[in-house]
């Protein structure tokens, strides 16, 4: 297996076509020169280099391993089709910018409003979501996409059990797989999802994307419902505008505070940007970190800040994606207990402050802690896990009360436990859940022997 594989990385020419690439991505880099150019984010000025550079660790990581085994749905086959998809989207790229030097060139695409600058623009979203894929299954070149790690726990282990360790499907056997659990109607509304979900526009599907997504459209278990209400049927809905695109739109709406419309961030990949109209008539653009879009909207609304879905009078209700979900579990064992007691603590108090209780948990890596300290972390631009630094893609509002049989359980809710949204959690048999021993935080006081003693066990759970 081992042995197969070089050749047949050699049989379709990889390094080849990884050196053809960065050639390109070069070639487009200085095709984009002009300061008429300089727009943004996203900015193909500033993602081409990016590229370029990644792809270059990508080819020497490459060398280095060569006659590793890879699988069906690897390293290999998705960088077939990234490249191919890359040399497409490329050339589309070449055909509208002006070659340099030549001033009787086709100038339309510098002009405002433009079809081809509207064309130019919708490709440099494209290439942020490639480069922010590459990225994320290529860190530093070096491939690591059958582990990546869904930030969604139920999407996790969907892809998982489905897909095994493949880090990309053809769209037809995807949409087998989701519609199984997920079902959705042939015709306009699939092709609509294929449109959300192929964020590449490769015909493929990548377990990158599908984080993307289920992030984006969250709670699991109405993912595809919560897709139709914000996406398919909401008017403040738009998915290929830019951050300048944005502030274009909504300036018709000045008069009319309150006015918004949301659309995928391309600098924070599974994060909604959201352009709405001040009361002042100015027009901001905000990121809600790590929250379910539908409870930003509703906060939105509560306060008057989001009224008018693309100056539309009509603001649809989306209560009805308020939906209580069963808990779950985590045990919490007598020694771990006692070991808190030792120490003068409990399971529920947060470790950072140790002043309020645990009420957040952090996505993917499931480290504990409040809210307060979750904000005041995040606030200060950091999006690595406090604990383990583990990028958060987001987090889930938890519970934490005593249970009859277990000394301690912690139940979480898809949405914030202090949003009317869950007003009665559904009830049904509720399964343990055992989570995997986190590293252990830095602290700024050196710890007591039994909080090492409680850290080196690998029992506490933050």
């Amino acid at each position: 297996m081992a042995a197969a594989a070089a050749p047949r990385r050699c049989q379709w020419g990889e390094p080849r076509a990884l050196g053809r690439a960065v050639k390109l991505l070069q070639r487009l880099e200085d095709q984009c020169r002009d300061p008429r150019l300089a727009v943004g984010p996203p900015s193909l000025r500033d993602l081409l280099p990016r590229t370029a550079q990644l792809l270059g660790e990508v080819a020497k990581a490459r060398r280095e391993a060569r006659g590793d085994p890879e699988g069906p749905g690897g390293a290999g086959d998705f960088l077939v089709i990234y490249l191919t998809n890359l040399e497409a989207k490329g050339r589309q790229v070449a055909e509208l910018l002006p070659p340099r030097g030549k001033k009787d060139a086709n100038q339309d695409v510098f002009r405002e409003g433009s079809r081809f600058r509207r064309q130019l623009a919708k490709l440099a979203l494209i290439f942020s979501h490639m480069h922010a894929e590459l990225s994320a299954l290529f860190p530093a070149g070096k491939y690591c996409g059958h582990l990546y790690r869904l930030a969604k726990g139920s999407a996790h282990t969907f892809w998982r059990e489905h897909c095994g360790g493949r880090c990309v499907l053809p769209w037809a056997e995807f949409q087998s797989l989701l519609c199984a659990r997920h079902p959705v109607e042939p015709g306009p509304t699939m092709q609509a999802l294929r449109s959300t979900l192929d964020l590449t526009c490769s015909g493929h599907i990548s377990v990158f994307e599908f984080d993307i997504f289920t992030r984006l459209f969250q709670p699991w278990p109405t993912l595809l419902r919560n897709w139709q209400l914000l996406a398919v049927n909401h008017p403040g809905y738009m998915a290929f505008l830019t951050y300048d695109e944005v502030q274009t739109r909504l300036q018709a709406y000045r008069d009319k505070p309150g006015s918004y419309i949301f659309r995928p961030s391309c600098t924070r990949p599974g994060q909604w940007a959201i352009g709405y109209v001040s009361s002042d008539g100015s027009i901001l653009q905000t990121i809600p970190l790590n929250k379910p879009l539908l409870q930003v909207l509703l906060e939105g609304q509560k306060d008057g800040t989001f009224l008018f879905p693309d100056g539309k009078n009509h603001n649809p209700d989306l209560t009805e994606l308020c939906r209580a979900e069963p808990y779950q579990r985590i045990q919490v064992s007598e020694e771990q207990l006692q070991l808190y007691q030792a120490m003068n603590s409990t399971f529920q108090l947060c470790k950072i402050c140790a002043e309020r209780d645990k009420d957040v948990r952090i996505e993917p890596c499931g480290h504990l802690l409040c809210s307060c300290c979750l904000a005041a972390w995040q606030h200060s631009d950091s999006q690595t896990c406090p604990f383990c630094r583990c990028e958060i893609k987001g987090q889930e509002a938890v519970s934490i009360t005593p249970a009859q049989e277990r000394p301690v359980e912690v139940r979480t809710a898809a949405d914030d436990s202090r949003d009317n949204c869950h007003q009665e959690a559904a009830e049904g048999k509720l399964e343990p859940v055992t989570p995997s021993a986190p590293h252990y935080p830095l602290r700024i006081r050196p710890p007591e022997s039994p909080r090492q003693r409680l850290a080196d066990s690998g029992y506490e759970w933050l």
